[in-house]
């Protein structure tokens, strides 16, 4: 993942770290945690990610590095319940954060916030990094990296059961091990961008996860006339309305069995993109967990007139589901995009919009 990174002058700039400090003064003691492992060594080519991927490693650094009144705020009990938002670390939100303290100020030092930053970009692909930056920037009226985003740590790392859980204004990233077997990504995730403002316009101009709705619009327009008619729906559902409805759940739009071969190739790589963004080890997973349920011919695919941006026909509302995926992409007013993947429609979600 180093080689694709951008050079040590260009992130100081960007996440203002110096990373080389931090190297000097902590990275050999997470090395030696790690049972040799480098903090930031390259990821593993095995599916779902381990206690000794780069991210999951660095979560174990950074708990070492805690004092005990901090991981009084930011640690968690594996199955902690917050008296009012619920199963907190299965949680999803469009907006919210999972503890108090922001990443970038005082109450973490900032070889700490070296290593948060490091998980960060241990959970996504090298190749978005700087596209997650400017997602991050546009959505806190251009502040830096960390300084309206937190952090929770559940269980206890580097043992069978632990999670880091990133949160903020159109994100939430995980990393946990494979702690949760059965569930892509670690649990559900949220990503979203407000580009340029809160209403975007038709083509969402400078939206950085908008090419992944204009390739599915690609896909609508290899339908023909019944199949378009069976792929759009009047309304949406609620934004957060991504638990798992099973084998039989009754998925609104167009079974993608139904669709021929070029328009299952054409989605196909509408899925890859939509799982881009995220590390290697979390797309595998996610593709495994989706092979289990029966591939995308167990799916359906679905666009809503509702929410559609200038009237254009240009959908900016759409979704994929099967018994246990949920990918609802809802482009108006701006992206908010929720995304529950799991091998085993069983596993419950704590999603509030």
């Amino acid at each position: 993942m180093d080689k694709k990174r951008v050079c040590p002058d260009c992130e100081a700039n960007e996440v203002d770290l110096n990373r080389r400090e931090f190297l000097r003064t902590v990275g050999v003691t997470a090395a030696a945690s790690t049972v040799g492992l480098p903090l930031f060594a390259t990821a593993r080519e095995a599916i779902a990610p381990s206690k000794s991927s780069p991210a999951e490693t660095a979560v174990k650094a950074l708990y070492d590095t805690l004092t005990d009144e901090q991981k009084k705020v930011v640690c968690f009990d594996w199955d902690y319940v917050d008296p009012e938002r619920g199963l907190l670390r299965t949680r999803v939100s469009n907006n919210w954060q999972i503890t108090k303290p922001h990443i970038r100020s005082n109450f973490y030092t900032k070889q700490q916030q070296i290593i948060i930053h490091d998980i960060f970009r241990g959970i996504i692909n090298p190749e978005w990094y700087a596209r997650f930056l400017k997602q991050l920037r546009d959505d806190t009226g251009g502040k830096p990296w960390g300084a309206e985003q937190s952090l929770a740590i559940f269980g206890q790392p580097g043992s069978d059961k632990f999670e880091f859980v990133m949160t903020g204004r159109h994100m939430t990233l995980r990393a946990d091990g494979n702690s949760e077997a059965h569930v892509a990504f670690g649990g559900p995730i949220f990503y979203g961008h407000a580009a340029s403002d809160f209403n975007e316009k038709p083509g969402h101009p400078g939206n950085v996860f908008w090419e992944q709705g204009r390739r599915a619009n690609l896909v609508y327009q290899m339908l023909d006339g019944k199949q378009q008619k069976a792929a759009l729906v009047d309304k949406r559902p609620r934004e957060s309305a991504v638990a798992f409805r099973g084998a039989q759940g009754g998925f609104p739009g167009i079974p993608i069995a139904e669709l021929s071969k070029d328009q299952k190739n054409e989605l196909q790589k509408v899925l890859m993109l939509m799982l881009e963004p995220y590390r290697k080890e979390d797309q595998e997973e996610a593709l495994e967990c989706l092979r289990k349920q029966g591939g995308l011919d167990k799916c359906s695919l679905a666009f809503y007139k509702d929410g559609d941006i200038g009237n254009d026909g240009e959908w900016d509302n759409w979704r994929i589901e099967g018994p246990a995926f949920v990918w609802y992409f809802r482009g108006e007013p701006h992206v908010h995009v929720w995304v529950n993947v799991a091998d085993d429609p069983s596993v419950k979600t704590n999603a509030r919009g």
